[in-house]
């Protein structure tokens, strides 16, 4: 259970809306040092704070919570030291957990579940006109976090215009520059098509605008309309996933695979920069290379 300084780091990153993994130890095998319930949150820049294991560990934590915080999903990460994959430790029911088989630690299993803390997405509504109110509504009972009116912005999860014509064109050009995912106008197809060829933005981005806005689902009422909006939201987002950008870089001393970050442990020679699961295998590399 997180406490004290690490729950009010918590409290400022969720104000702040930024993304991170708390980390928590759920099962550990003597010796390692960490114990069921200690806990570290992982910020996407590899920096861990709290503690969860040692170097060698927080390797592996600080990778997998990366692709964790891609991914939105949570993992159990299992890591036991050494290269046999018949180790016995830490065996049990749990087939989904990600093994990380670590030469660099000196003994103790152990198993962390990585759970990423993600801002809501944030959906710009423009308009005071019925269905922008009733998709406010519904949006923010689906845990979207609603905002009316501004300058969209790459933080935007969605811009819908529902203003009955009042600054549609600057508000949808301005989102579609920001690369907004998903912008949409309200309008009939003859008018949304007409606003479409007004906007002064390339065509490929203009392609980009949902008119009319939501999926033909017969909707009538501004609440049906609403629904019908929000469905296409969430089908644009699940058919375009969070590309895989978490770099990975093979530690030449022990074979782990490590995240590339400024919090990762490296070294710089004449062949570039060099990543290490540690202090201790770069220290290594380091003498090879003195």
């Amino acid at each position: 259970m997180i406490k004290g300084d690490l729950a009010e780091r918590v409290a400022r990153l969720s104000e702040e809306r930024t993304p991170f993994v708390v980390a928590t130890v759920v099962r550990a095998v003597h010796p390692t040092s960490v114990r069921p319930g200690f806990s570290a949150l992982v910020l996407a820049d590899g920096t861990i704070d709290g503690f969860v294991g040692g170097n060698c560990a927080e390797s592996s934590v600080r990778l997998h919570s990366l692709r964790a915080l891609e991914t939105g999903e949570a993992v159990l990460l299992r890591i036991v030291p050494g290269e046999d994959p018949d180790s016995p430790e830490l065996t049990g029911p749990f087939e989904h957990a990600v093994v990380e088989h670590n030469p660099c630690l000196s003994g103790g299993a152990l198993e962390i579940f990585l759970e990423p803390q993600l801002p809501p997405r944030r959906v710009m509504i423009v308009g005071a006109t019925p269905v922008a109110r009733a998709l406010a509504r519904i949006a923010t009972a689906a845990g979207l976090d609603v905002t009316t009116g501004g300058v969209p912005g790459s933080a935007d999860a969605a811009v819908v215009v529902a203003s009955h014509g009042t600054d549609e064109e600057e508000v949808l050009a301005s989102a579609l520059t920001a690369g907004v995912p998903y912008v949409a106008l309200v309008a009939s197809r003859i008018r949304g098509e007409a606003v479409r060829e007004s906007l002064d933005v390339p065509a490929e981005l203009r392609a980009q605008l949902h008119t009319p806005a939501g999926l033909d689902i017969g909707a009538r009422s501004p609440e049906e309309i609403a629904i019908s909006i929000l469905a296409e939201l969430i089908a644009e987002h699940h058919a375009h996933p969070a590309p895989d950008v978490v770099e990975s870089f093979v530690d030449p001393i022990c074979g782990m695979t490590v995240a590339v970050s400024d919090a990762t442990p490296f070294f710089d020679c004449d062949d570039g920069r060099i990543y290490f699961c540690g202090a201790g295998c770069r220290d290594a590399f380091a003498a090879q290379h003195a």
